[in-house]
């Protein structure tokens, strides 16, 4: 079955992990993507070699990718890529500021040279403003967005997985796919930047409100800022549960149902939101005391017979034997990878994902696919 974006080719000048999020959602759907890497590789290829060898990093965000090594310090390859962008539908980079604009791939200029191009940077800070010029990595991001002031208990702490590029990679994802419907109606493309801070920003919109409202947020491990009880409690063998108390109903719930306390059900004390969160501790202590005494089956059989959202604290290696995970298989140089499938699920449609590439598999194949074009289109794709 043909996926949405068979016939369209990317051109992505990527490494570590924002763009190559991108990319590899473009490639899922079906886009050709040519992968230009240095003659070391993609750094990302080397963070650690825990998949049989290779980087849990690169297996994620690469397959269905063809890896093309290039130097573009050399006059050929930079040819090469040119004749590459010249025939694509698609350019993506997240080089370090101002490194493609000086090898002659500026976006500005692509742009004016192929009108129907689509050319996305993805950069720490964007093109203008004070910062513009600084190199960025997730964790320099999660810290000067704010965002590791309001995660952690006691200190600052790095939410544990790369969010900030995550973020990024998937902004500038939905921002192509407008713009080839733009395309669609228009014929022209477009130029398009993603500013990592900017991609974190927008996700602190809440914290940020409530700081300038005078009430700012606090660390607070797993409980919620706004809302008692929402956190976790431990049961009589130990197990953490969490648990989401979202309206006032659902609060008579659990205290009638779960607590077994139709007075504090009732207690006027305790009937709303704002008046739990005035009395929050005796509010969790209260949850707290009776989780105590139950056994977390007992627990998540009356949590769930009273419509109370609950969740057990897993780790990842509970992950790995979830009974609501879907994974996929995946081909890598050393063999296939079985990890967790992408959320969005197509009724009736089963998705084929293609393979992580060796460091420069494909390069003589494109080589001599683009060495013959001598103007733009049909080599390169749609």
């Amino acid at each position: 079955m043909s996926r949405p974006l068979e016939g369209l080719l990317v051109v992505s000048l990527e490494q570590a992990v924002a763009a190559p999020m991108c990319t590899c959602r473009l490639a899922d759907a079906g886009a050709r993507v040519i992968k230009i890497e240095r003659p070391e590789g993609d750094f990302a290829r080397g963070y650690d070699d825990l998949v049989h060898g290779e980087c849990s990093y690169f297996v994620w965000l690469n397959r269905g990718k063809e890896s093309v090594v290039l130097d573009l310090d050399q006059a050929d390859d930079k040819a090469l890529l040119a004749a590459m962008i010249a025939n694509a539908d698609v350019f993506v980079q997240n080089l370090k500021p101002g490194s493609a604009a000086k090898l002659g791939f500026g976006t500005a200029e692509l742009s004016r040279r192929h009108p129907r191009l689509i050319c996305c940077s993805i950069t720490g800070y964007g093109d203008s403003g004070p910062y513009a010029g600084r190199k960025a990595y997730d964790m320099l991001i999660q810290a000067d967005s704010g965002l590791a002031s309001i995660t952690g208990t006691a200190t600052p702490a790095r939410v544990g997985v790369s969010v900030c590029d995550i973020a990024s990679g998937m902004n500038a994802y939905e921002a192509i796919l407008e713009a080839l419907i733009g395309r669609g109606r228009t014929g022209k493309g477009a130029e398009l930047s993603i500013s990592m801070f900017d991609a974190m920003a927008d996700w602190m919109t809440v914290p940020l409100l409530q700081q300038e409202a005078g009430s700012p947020p606090r660390r607070m491990g797993l409980a919620h800022t706004s809302i008692s009880p929402y956190g976790t409690f431990c049961s009589r063998d130990g197990i953490d549960i969490l648990i989401s108390i979202q309206s006032d109903r659902e609060w008579r719930a659990l205290a009638s149902q779960v607590l077994d306390d139709p007075v504090l059900a009732a207690d006027p004390a305790f009937a709303t939101n704002v008046e739990r969160i005035k009395r929050r501790a005796e509010t969790d202590g209260r949850v707290g005391t009776v989780f105590a005494k139950l056994g977390a089956e007992e627990l998540e059989r009356k949590l769930a017979a009273a419509g109370i959202a609950f969740a057990r604290v897993n780790t990842p290696a509970d992950l790995s034997h979830h009974p609501h995970l879907r994974r996929i298989s995946v081909g890598t140089p050393s063999g296939p990878v079985c990890y967790p499938a992408p959320a969005v699920q197509h009724r009736g449609q089963s998705r084929l994902y293609g393979p992580v590439p060796a460091l420069g598999e494909h390069t003589e194949k494109v080589r001599k696919e683009f060495e013959t074009c001598s103007l733009p289109r049909p080599c390169g794709g749609g």
